[in-house]
């Protein structure tokens, strides 16, 4: 199995669909990430990810084919020193250490290509797979808030995990 991080590409957008339109993806995600999610939603996502963020959004190929998404999302202000990371990946690809290896291949792409000294992750507290995901990518948990997601129509524990330019070798 061949792993690739690269940038999306309008021609993705079957494989794009097809990998995100699945129940069990949106719910470990923001309510903007949408479910159905549909040919003009994947049409949307595409026009935005090729034309605004190519360095910092890309697609997770597996032999090829766009199977996911690894995005880096630099903050403002006065947490401009950080950039939130988000991610999926489809379901047949679950449970194979490929969504691991993608965040361990995106952090130095993103330390080299953002001015941060920090990366971070919100995890759901229920999503026990992507917590072992970021913490076999070397991620450690800094906090733990208690029902402060509320997502279809369930209050949901934050995890907060995070590595830094300086622990990177």
């Amino acid at each position: 199995m061949k792993l690739e991080l690269r940038p999306w590409s309008l021609s993705d957008l079957d494989d794009l669909v097809t990998g995100a339109n699945n129940p069990n993806i949106a719910r470990n995600m923001t309510d903007s990430f949408p479910h159905p999610y549909t040919r003009e939603s994947g049409e949307k996502f595409l026009q935005w990810a090729t034309t605004n963020c190519p360095s910092k959004m890309m697609a997770i190929c597996v032999d090829g084919k766009a199977s996911g998404n690894i995005g880096m999302h630099p903050q403002t202000d006065i947490l401009r020193m950080n950039a939130e990371v988000g991610y999926w990946l489809a379901e047949a690809h679950w449970g194979k250490g490929i969504m691991t290896e993608a965040l361990k291949q995106m952090i130095p792409i993103a330390f080299e290509a953002l001015p941060v000294s920090r990366i971070f992750a919100r995890v759901f507290g229920h999503n026990t797979s992507s917590q072992k995901v970021i913490e076999k990518a070397g991620f450690v948990l800094e906090g733990r808030f208690e029902q402060t997601i509320f997502k279809n129509g369930e209050y949901i524990d934050e995890l907060i995990y995070a590595c830094r330019r300086s622990n990177q070798g």
